[in-house]
């Protein structure tokens, strides 16, 4: 079980931020890297608290990473290489095959639903 805790706050105006806890006192410097398809995404910062006796952690998304499909982001511990936490961004076309099989599946249960349901009206009739 990881010392840390990274807990998402927000995703907002391509920056992904979280909040970084431990569960022990004492002495502790993080050390995190984030990477996407096993590249190290730049410019992510580590603000500490220390009244509040945490971190914030703030990971900007490259432009060049937004594309069609899933792209997924891994947060680690570069010390361990405990992974803490991920995010994912779904854009494009690929998604608009799966919102649109999602639909064809529900306008089927629909339909099956509303023939049943006639079926049992008309047979208490």
């Amino acid at each position: 079980m990881s010392e840390m805790i990274l807990t998402k706050t927000r995703l907002f105006e391509g920056v992904w931020e979280g909040v970084l806890t431990r569960r022990e006192e004492g002495e502790f410097s993080p050390d995190i890297e984030v990477t996407h398809q096993q590249e190290p995404v730049e410019g992510v910062e580590v603000v500490e608290k220390p009244e509040e006796k945490l971190w914030v952690v703030r990971v900007p998304v490259p432009l060049e990473k937004i594309a069609d499909g899933v792209q997924t982001f891994v947060i680690r511990d570069r010390q361990s290489g405990e992974v803490l936490e991920s995010f994912a961004l779904l854009a494009g076309d690929v998604l608009s095959y799966d919102i649109r099989a999602e639909m064809a599946l529900l306008r089927e249960e629909l339909d099956l639903l509303k023939r049943a349901f006639r079926r049992h009206c008309l047979d208490t009739m």
